[in-house]
């Protein structure tokens, strides 16, 4: 069983960090989808793809991970690094356009 490990960025919808401060284990599957007949909707018998799990660390979920014999795929999260910016300097008369 294969498992991806990685820290959620955070939404394009938001400014905060909110959903950003835990780690996140998702099982990778080929899913075995079919047709369901009287409906016609799709449907699986695997529902392991559809659970994730939430760890503080990153520590927590790799020990998790060798318990349970859980191979894993870890994506280290992207440095973030804050630019200060004023207000004022959208009104500057040297501001390159």
């Amino acid at each position: 069983m294969r498992a991806r490990l990685y820290k959620p960025s955070k939404t394009a919808m938001q400014s905060g960090k909110a959903r950003t401060q835990f780690w996140l284990l998702e099982f990778l599957s080929t899913p075995s989808l079919f047709k369901e007949e009287l409906v016609g909707w799709t449907g699986s018998k695997n529902t392991l793809p559809q659970a994730q799990l939430k760890f503080k660390t990153k520590g927590e979920a790799v020990s998790y991970a060798k318990v349970s014999q859980i191979e894993l795929v870890i994506e280290e999260p992207k440095s973030f690094t804050f630019k200060r910016k004023s207000y004022s300097d959208n009104f500057r008369f040297d501001r390159v356009s």
